[in-house]
Parts: structure tokens; C-alpha cells; sequence
């Protein structure tokens, strides 16, 4: 590491000071079971979003025995829109871990947080250093852009070797002292200043120790040569009422949208129709949803049908009807979600 980078943390402490976020609800407390859902909750995830659920999740489990003693289906509602739902599902494991391995305690070093379900590598540094004070390196997608661009690592990061050694560079630029604002001061830089595309570098603080900058391509950096092809879908959904309640369907625990509560699914409109058809119903077009996935683009037509009587459960399948006050209750992807609008039509 260049002695020219021995600034690095202390220009990065001194911004966070001045021009950081500080008002953030989990930056007020060093209870490890807040600070661990925010750091889960903010996944792939704006903080925008986060902050519209952080609060009536934390209404809803207080703490990590009720998290733990929760069942899952109450868990996914509480998730219902915030997507990536496979971190809720690990979320409530690894709660029940820690009531049944560790007393209800967190652990308190990076080492062993990183050994709970869910948590990662990077996870369990800014649990560590947030709530203990412990040394010891993040990096997360945008710690990792605001690292590469500083040091120009021209790596592909694809590879795990060179992923090896990002982190030891992390961990060299670590600052003997005030880690808790350095970690979330590298946070700050990566979702507000260091930006993938169109990186705002004149407001950066290390700028003048920026090697991507000085080369004149910060956008180079990262760089992570293997891409996932991404596929494409497409579905229909036959939305049934009948007295307002709306037929909903348990998904498998395993694959998209595991566990939680959807429309029936098919795979074109015919067979949608065909079943509409025996259900007596004829099926009015809704506006089609795009929902952009990790992996895959997935278009969904949705058909909506308004029963007259209640149908015989053997053309329907597995499911229930529920009724409109109780659909926030369930645990609904995004898209049913803003379709359903939380208020059913009570339309007969």
C-alpha cells in the first residue's frame, strides 16, 4: 500500500463527520439486533425503502426472541415488498440460532457473527465494528467500487483469489482509531458520492489519492469480467374475488418467491381462460406488470374475474380466500403487492 494512502482513513473520518448520514435510525443505538436487521435490510437495497419497513418490523419483533419465536409466514409479511426474500427467510433462522446456540446474545466479534445464517463476511465486520468497536474491514458492492477506484485494482474481481485481495487492502487502510465512523464514512461515499456511473468526484474527500480519477477512468473500476445472462419470463395471473376475498396460493418453499402468498400462476393465457371458463367467470384484462428480477425479466398479465358463487375447491387447488381487511397480513411479492394495493375492489 502506498504511504500516500496513509490519509486515506482520516480524510474519510473527517467527511463522514462533517457531510455523512447521522440520522439514520440504526445509527442511534449499538444493540446488535438492530443493527444487524438494518445491515440485512439494506442489502441490495436503497435506504429509502429500508426505512419505509426498519421501524413496524422492529414494532413487530422487538427483539431477537420474538423474531425467533415468530412464525415464518408472520416474518414474510412483515418482508412483503421489500424483495430478496430469501435474506427474510435466513433472517429468521438465524434468529432462532441465536436464542438456541447463544442465549439470546449476539456474538460479538466479526469471526463468529460471519458463522450465523445469513450474515457474511462484510455483514459481520460492520456488525462488529458498529455495536464492539472491532477492526476489521467491510466490503460490500459499493465499498468494494470506492476501494477499486482508489487504488486503481485492475483485477478481475470475479475471481475469488482477487476478491482475497481487495480485502487485504481493506483491511491495511483500517484506522487505528474511530472505526465506526470510517465504516459507515465508506458506506456513505459508496451510495452517495462514489456512484457506478457518473461518479461525483469533485465532492469526494479522497479524490486527490484517487488513482481511477487521476487515470481519468473512476467507471473503469471495478472490474468484474463474469456477467449473468439474464432470461426472461412471462406468466399469467388469474385474480379471482368472490364477496370481495381474493383467492390467494402459497408458493413452494423452494425457487422464486418461496412461501410467499400469490395469484394462481399459468403459463398462457388459454389455460387461464380454460379455467375461468369452469369457474364460470369471464376474465377482464389488467394492465401487464414488468418485475425485473436478480437473474430474469419477468412479465405478468394479469386477468382479473369476479365470481357470482363460491366455486367447488377442486377447480381451484390449494389456497384460501381472503378476505380485503386481511390481505396485509400476508406475505405478497412487490408486484401483487402494488397490484392489489392492499384494498381489494368489494366489486360483486
Amino acid at each position: 500500500m502506498k504511504r500516500d494512502l496513509e490519509s486515506f482513513a482520516p480524510l474519510v473520518i473527517a467527511w463522514q463527520r462533517e457531510h455523512g448520514r447521522h440520522d439514520l435510525p440504526w445509527q442511534r443505538t449499538r444493540d446488535p439486533y438492530r443493527v444487524w436487521l438494518s445491515e440485512i435490510m439494506l442489502q441490495q437495497t436503497q435506504v429509502a425503502t429500508v426505512l419505509a419497513y426498519y421501524e413496524p418490523f422492529l414494532w413487530r419483533f422487538p427483539d431477537v426472541a420474538a423474531l425467533a419465536a415468530a412464525p415464518l409466514d408472520a416474518v414474510l409479511a412483515a418482508w412483503s415488498g421489500l424483495g430478496y426474500y430469501s435474506r427474510a427467510r435466513n433472517l429468521h433462522r438465524c434468529a432462532q440460532v441465536v436464542v438456541a446456540s447463544h442465549a439470546g446474545e449476539f456474538p460479538r466479534t466479526s469471526d463468529e457473527l460471519a458463522r450465523l445464517p445469513g450474515i457474511g463476511k462484510s455483514t459481520a465486520a460492520a456488525i462488529a465494528a458498529f455495536c464492539h468497536g472491532e477492526r476489521a474491514a467491510i466490503l460490500d458492492g459499493n465499498v468494494k467500487r470506492v476501494l477499486a477506484r482508489v487504488i486503481a485494482f485492475d483485477d478481475d474481481l470475479a475471481q475469488a483469489a482477487n476478491e482475497r485481495k481487495l480485502w487485504a487492502h481493506a483491511t491495511r487502510l483500517l484506522p487505528v482509531e474511530g472505526i465506526e465512523r470510517y465504516t459507515q464514512g465508506l458506506m456513505d461515499l459508496g451510495a452517495g458520492v462514489c456512484a457506478a456511473k457518473a461518479p461525483r468526484c469533485l465532492l469526494c474527500p479522497v479524490h486527490e489519492l484517487c488513482a481511477a480519477r487521476r487515470g481519468g477512468k473512476p467507471e473503469a473500476y471495478p472490474v468484474k469480467t463474469r456477467r449473468l445472462e439474464r432470461g426472461r419470463r412471462e406468466n399469467w395471473w388469474l385474480w379471482l374475488q368472490w364477496r370481495g376475498g381474493v383467492w390467494l396460493q402459497q408458493r413452494p418453499p423452494t425457487g422464486v418467491w418461496a412461501g410467499l402468498w400469490t395469484l394462481p400462476l399459468f403459463d398462457d393465457e388459454a389455460a387461464l381462460t380454460e379455467v375461468a371458463r369452469a369457474l364460470g367467470a369471464s376474465c377482464e384484462t389488467r394492465p401487464t406488470i414488468e418485475h425485473a428480477l436478480t437473474h430474469f425479466d419477468w412479465t405478468l398479465h394479469p386477468r382479473r374475474a369476479v365470481l357470482t358463487r363460491r366455486p367447488a375447491g377442486e377447480l381451484l387447488g390449494e389456497g384460501r380466500w381472503v378476505p380485503p381487511d386481511e390481505i396485509v397480513s400476508f406475505a405478497l411479492p412487490a408486484p401483487l403487492k402494488r397490484l392489489l394495493n392492499a384494498r381489494v375492489p368489494s366489486t360483486l
